[in-house]
């Protein structure tokens, strides 16, 4: 599997075009030999205030890989979900979501940072500080949970 600069850049400008405050471009997402999947996706997330932040998220079968392209935000992992719900989808498998994060490690990230998100880790932007941010978001399925892109079957 390839994913070039081209479709990258194109992601961002397709993201950061629809004025919303969360995208999530995928772009691919693929049976690896037949023993894992893996996606790759661009997402945008703008400037958000603490009542607007996405939900804090906890994946039990995947791992989550982010590289942050542009922007800088208070990123978060560990600690416990509050209010715990099942979220499970076909993008993200098996996973639960919560009102609040409580504890955990936060950490200042921007461009060129990676974190490693492994399964069961609780984790949230707890706040984006600039106007927004931009990652590269690698997710390793090796329980196959996750849907896989129509072409790339």
């Amino acid at each position: 599997m390839d994913v070039s600069n081209a479709e990258i850049l194109a992601a961002i400008a397709k993201a950061t075009a629809t004025a919303q405050p969360f995208s999530n471009q995928t772009l691919r997402m693929v049976n690896v030999n037949g023993e894992y999947n893996l996606g790759v996706s661009v997402l945008y997330r703008a400037k958000a205030d603490a009542a607007t932040l996405e939900a804090p998220l906890e994946h039990s079968q995947i791992t989550e890989v982010y590289y942050m392209i542009s922007g800088n935000g208070t990123f978060v992992t560990g600690g416990t979900l509050e209010n715990e719900r099942d979220v499970t989808g076909p993008a993200i498998g098996p996973s639960s979501a919560g009102s609040k994060l409580v504890g955990g490690q936060s950490r200042t990230i921007g461009p060129g940072d990676v974190v490693v998100i492994p399964p069961n880790t609780p984790h949230q932007f707890s706040e984006v500080a600039s106007d927004h941010i931009v990652y590269l978001l690698i997710r390793v399925d090796p329980h196959k949970v996750l849907a896989l892109t129509p072409a790339q079957r």
